[in-house]
């Protein structure tokens, strides 16, 4: 019986393993497509819900149209696939670039708008009640990112189509923050942390002008403040909140236990 060379086995090893890593080298199907085609089938994938592999294309696009206007639309789709297909962070670091590379583009209206909505979008679960969960340790932080693109748009581009309903988002966004305050200090009235309570009702009194939730947090003031026998600061509150709402519904029925489709826009 033949024997084989113990030094020929070495290479025959290394030429086995060479060819299988060959076979599992995946082939560019996008290798001589157009950069026209490429962002034809991105979009086809975006239509068929493929968000994906609709990244992967439009990240293709972006190197092969470099410093060209379709280089930048390639960005600008691959941040919406991205918001759409779930992948929020990225689709923020995507449009942070763009804004950073291209901050004079045309469509920089359209890359702060798309910006809020990824946080606005994010946020609206933050704005639902979840029972036994304590709101207190709840974050904000995506709906005042939200407001803030949103502020930016509406100042750097008044004229912008995106402009109305950007500030239609605005108004609803300080509505929702103003009784999240009032919420958690609802929250904390009814567990007897009236310091808290008072804390975070002046937060809604002080920060967010003409919201509806003003009308709770001045009353729920007024109760905390007289569940410590501060009476000087509560017939001060009670002066305020009588002058401002004489035919207040708290009068008769007292601080809600969980109030109902505050979120709104008013």
């Amino acid at each position: 019986m033949p024997r084989v060379s113990v030094a020929i086995v070495p290479a025959l090893l290394v030429a086995s393993a060479l060819l299988a890593g060959c076979s599992t080298v995946t082939e560019d199907k996008t290798a001589g497509w157009s950069p026209e085609r490429i962002y034809a089938e991105a979009r086809e994938e975006v239509s068929g819900g493929a968000f994906d592999k609709a990244v992967v294309l439009l990240e293709k696009l972006e190197g092969r149209a470099a410093g060209t206007p379709l280089a930048q639309q390639a960005q600008l789709d691959k941040a919406h696939a991205q918001y759409k297909g779930g992948d929020k962070a990225q689709a923020l670091a995507t449009l942070d670039r763009f804004l950073k590379l291209h901050p004079a583009s045309p469509a920089a209206d359209y890359a702060l708008y798309l910006k809020g909505l990824v946080n606005f979008n994010d946020e609206l679960g933050l704005f639902s009640w979840v029972a036994n969960q304590d709101l207190s340790e709840r974050d904000q932080k995506a709906a005042k990112d939200s407001f803030e693109s949103f502020r930016e748009l509406s100042t750097r581009f008044p004229e912008s189509k995106y402009t109305p309903d950007a500030r239609q988002r605005m108004t609803y966004i300080v509505n929702a923050l103003a009784q999240y305050e009032v919420h958690v200090a609802r929250y904390y009235f009814q567990r007897g942390a009236y310091v808290a309570a008072i804390n975070r009702a002046q937060i809604a009194l002080s920060d967010y002008q003409g919201v509806p939730a003003q009308e709770e947090a001045l009353f729920i003031l007024v109760r905390s403040y007289d569940a410590l026998g501060m009476v000087q600061l509560r017939d001060d509150a009670r002066r305020v909140f009588d002058a401002s709402y004489p035919h207040s519904k708290y009068l008769a029925q007292g601080i809600e236990q969980r109030p109902s489709s505050w979120w709104k826009p008013w």
